[in-house]
């Protein structure tokens, strides 16, 4: 593997993607500095990362007819499951073979389009006897990730990992990765606070908490964190069950002049509230209050999930009442979710107050989930006629456009 390959495969499972341009530069000052821009690239030396290279006047003109004919189908503008569709349902498509060489240059043609380029990949994708290769998923997340589209790009990565094409193994080298990431400047690649905390994300993400403060605190001196990059760390921390760390890093987030947000403190409650450990719960609680940093209607929503699972339906309630008292208003998620779990737990009046009294004296809107959540717990208890008339409010009321699939029954 050069030194290219190297580079590329240890910022790439560390979540670091290197964009077309930088690829063809590398590439052609690794391998032919020498050469001339225009000439092609003998086969010897053609790697993933020189498939951009590739210009359009070296496509014979079958294999260039076979593109054309594609992506006149591929109406630009569309979202990628349109032009899936489009092409999944055109006769002429569904003749065409899919290659290698055709899915390489409809990449290459739609390198500035992400929409058309996903689609496209898709549709190969589902064609008889083709399989996409490594290096195709690598050519569509170079894409996505030149156009911002960062979601769909860990979704790909993601995908990769699954159907093996990619390991992550190299992202235990984390001496490796802190010293590619050094050299990103070399490379034209921005090296700041944004990447470094996409590095230290990736890592955590992968249960590698401990290799990421390690290259945290190698990196912090030239590169300053943010209140995000905290956050990262109290995630990191919580998933490895070292809730001391994340509380010590509330503290460093602190001494670094960021105030811990909801997000901060969220994170560790669900912590706790996992393990039903209560009692600390309420202390976060009592801190988020006192420091200026209320719980929000998620925070309150994630306790009174908890809270009644454990069967602790006088405290839910009572943390509804403490919720009004702070002037956080409840949404709807939350009132499905109090209603549900108290139907679940056989506190059927309770669940009905809610529905009927609660919700609307807090302007509260229902929605699908609300009504059956009710209609479960009506016919559950024996009231039939009650639950038909949701049903047939539900059937009349603008607010709904239901088939037999919105309709859950009854737990």
């Amino acid at each position: 593997m050069n030194r290219v390959q190297v580079l590329r495969s240890c910022l790439r499972n560390a979540g670091l993607v290197f964009s077309r341009a930088d690829y063809c530069s590398l590439a052609a000052s690794s391998y032919s500095s020498s050469s001339c821009a225009s000439s092609p690239q003998s086969p010897s030396v053609l790697t993933s990362t020189t498939v951009f290279d590739y210009q359009d006047n070296c496509l014979d003109s079958r294999n260039q007819s076979t593109v054309n004919l594609v992506a006149a189908k591929a109406c630009v503008g569309s979202s990628p499951d349109e032009i899936l569709i489009s092409l999944a349902h055109d006769k002429v498509c569904n003749n065409i073979e899919a290659s290698n060489d055709l899915v390489d240059k409809l990449l290459l043609r739609y390198k500035d389009d992400w929409k058309s380029a996903l689609g496209v990949f898709r549709w190969a994708g589902l064609r008889p006897g083709y399989k996409h290769r490594p290096e195709a998923y690598d050519m569509m997340v170079d894409i996505l990730g030149k156009m911002k589209q960062m979601d769909r790009m860990r979704e790909f990565l993601e995908e990769m990992n699954r159907n093996h094409l990619v390991t992550l193994n190299t992202v235990g080298k984390w001496e490796d990765a802190v010293r590619m990431f050094d050299e990103l400047g070399a490379f034209g690649l921005d090296k700041n606070t944004e990447s470094m905390n996409l590095l230290l994300d990736t890592l955590c993400k992968e249960g590698k908490v401990e290799q990421a403060r390690a290259i945290f605190l190698e990196l912090k001196s030239h590169i300053l964190p943010n209140a995000h990059t905290f956050n990262i760390f109290i995630h990191g921390w919580c998933k490895a069950n070292l809730v001391d760390e994340a509380h010590w890093t509330l503290q460093e987030m602190k001494g670094h002049a960021y105030r811990p947000c909801v997000i901060s403190y969220s994170t560790i409650i669900q912590f706790y509230c996992r393990r039903y450990n209560f009692s600390k719960v309420y202390e976060l609680l009592d801190e988020m209050e006192a420091q200026g940093c209320p719980p929000n209607v998620v925070t309150y929503t994630t306790v009174t999930v908890f809270l009644l699972k454990s069967q602790n339906i006088e405290e839910a309630l009572q943390l509804t009442q403490r919720m009004k008292s702070a002037g956080c208003k409840p949404d709807t998620p939350f009132f499905n979710s109090l209603i549900y779990l108290l139907g679940r737990a056989g506190r059927f009046q309770e669940a009905v107050d809610v529905f009927e009294k609660e919700m609307p004296n807090a302007g509260v809107t229902r929605d699908t989930s609300t009504y059956n959540s009710m209609i479960a717990i009506f016919c559950h208890h024996g009231h039939v006629s009650k639950a038909l008339s949701l049903l047939k409010e539900m059937q009349t009321s603008a607010l709904f456009n239901l088939d037999e699939s919105d309709i859950l029954p009854a737990a």
